[in-house]
């Protein structure tokens, strides 16, 4: 188990929501999985034919001309702390766990009342939703 904030994907889904799995995981009946990221790749991208100058008004530039550019890619390069999206919070009356939302919360709103294993609060910039666990919860 890791104890490190992830991007997660609700399958069929299209937001995303940022949390440690195992947190999430207690409250809903499919668990959710981190999404899969290929890792750190060395990419190429063609830079056109173009002028440069030396300095401000350079009366005579030198061309550039166009070439191929290697750069290093990494899809899980955080910048900083920032987490896209917005916080909410679910609350069984046990557990009260906070997530980051990057979508809308009336998708979020649908997906839990279809996926829950427990009666929780969900608490949002706005308002609070009281959601029943769907059949089978407690």
């Amino acid at each position: 188990m890791t104890d490190r904030i992830e991007k997660c994907t609700p399958a069929g889904r299209d937001f995303s929501i940022y949390c440690i799995p195992a947190n999430f995981n207690y409250f809903v009946k499919t668990a959710l999985v981190p999404d899969t990221e290929e890792g750190v790749v060395n990419k190429q991208s063609s830079v056109s034919a173009h002028t440069r100058r030396k300095y401000i008004d350079d009366p005579a530039p030198s061309n550039v001309s166009g070439h191929a550019r290697e750069y290093m890619y990494d899809p899980g390069r955080k910048v900083g702390n920032s987490i896209p999206g917005f916080s909410f919070i679910l609350d069984d009356g046990v557990e009260k766990r906070q997530f980051t939302l990057d979508g809308n919360v009336m998708d979020l709103h649908a997906y839990l009342v279809s996926d829950l294993d427990k009666n929780v609060k969900l608490y949002t910039q706005g308002a609070r939703y009281v959601i029943e666990a769907a059949a089978g919860g407690d």
